[in-house]
């Protein structure tokens, strides 16, 4: 299993194959909280973020363009991994 920090330089380069659970564990450590979940869509909301994040699984891999997003996000509104 790779670290917090690898799996946030593999989002941020563009790599599209990355766990889904590792995903998610990036997801929460960068700040956001699942708000829902409906059927298989899972919702994160960040409080520096104005729109929600829906995910889902493709498989055991996270979708290449929900990985897009998350990297667009951390851009934009410069988030970071927390302690």
């Amino acid at each position: 299993m790779a670290g917090d920090e690898e799996i946030l330089k593999r989002i941020v380069e563009g790599r599209h194959a990355i766990a889904f659970r590792d995903f998610e564990r990036v997801l929460r450590k960068l700040g956001f909280e699942e708000a829902r979940i409906r059927g298989s869509h899972q919702i994160y909301r960040h409080p520096k973020v104005p729109r929600p994040l829906s995910i889902q699984p493709f498989g055991k891999e996270a979708k290449p363009y929900q990985i897009r997003q998350l990297r667009d996000m951390t851009e934009e509104f410069g988030l970071e991994l927390e302690a």
